[in-house]
């Protein structure tokens, strides 16, 4: 009699044993909690044509989840081949911020809410890592997802080295007293999800934005659902 084939765990079978002994969840923000990304693209783009920068709004996909800042000095060493410290690169993206604020009100992305009040029932801690520092948007969460709180938040400004090197999951895990292996991750971008990957924790990606499933796969999303609907039906 020929043994069954071992077949690999369905996503929602995934999830569920990681579930078993998670005791924290950090979400990522931008295009996560908030359908924010379309305004960020736009903001992005005609910030950087403003300093004789080149950036699409796939760019823009691809680069979220670092550091305004240091994607600003990336980008200007490479077009323009200068150097340029920290500061000049943050009132770049103070520009950048400032357009970013004159467009329309993003929404809350469908079951964001509702996906954390179903973890916090759980028992499971919800921390917030972004790679962003944008203040107005960042208070909007504490101000209307009641299971976000500013001592489990971690921002661009918290962090030297943001993602997609593991420290901000890392400075979120130690916020939230809990190890890698307690942790799941939620993202939504190829640096988001390499940051979580390089922190030890079971990474999911919600794919909301232009960009293939084979790009968060390649960067080694552990599971991808197409939004948060799905991760919370999953449960």
């Amino acid at each position: 009699m020929m043994a069954e084939d071992n077949k690999e765990p369905t996503a929602n079978e995934s999830l569920k044993s990681a579930l078993g002994h998670a005791k924290c969840v950090l979400f990522d923000m931008d295009g996560v909690l908030v359908d924010s990304m379309p305004n960020h693209a736009i903001a992005w783009v005609q910030s950087m044509t403003s300093f004789g920068i080149t950036m699409t709004a796939n760019d823009v996909y691809l680069t979220e989840g670092a550091r305004g800042v240091d994607t600003i000095r990336k980008m200007v060493k490479e077009q323009q081949g200068r150097d340029i410290d920290e500061a000049e690169a943050q009132k770049m993206y103070d520009d950048k911020t400032h357009r970013f604020g004159l467009l329309p009100k993003p929404r809350i992305m469908p079951y964001a809410i509702e996906l954390q009040e179903k973890l916090h029932c759980m028992g499971i801690k919800i921390g917030i890592v972004t790679g962003s520092g944008q203040r107005p948007l960042i208070n909007r969460l504490l101000k209307e997802f009641p299971r976000v709180t500013e001592d489990k938040l971690v921002t661009a400004y918290d962090v030297k080295n943001g993602k997609p090197l593991p420290d901000p999951y890392l400075a979120g895990m130690k916020k939230c007293n809990v190890c890698p292996s307690e942790t799941i991750v939620i993202e939504n971008a190829p640096l988001g999800v390499m940051a979580g990957v390089a922190a030890g924790a079971f990474t999911i990606a919600v794919n909301t934005g232009p960009l293939p499933d084979s790009a968060l796969i390649e960067a080694g999303a552990d599971i991808i659902f197409k939004n948060l609907k799905e991760v919370y039906e999953a449960i």
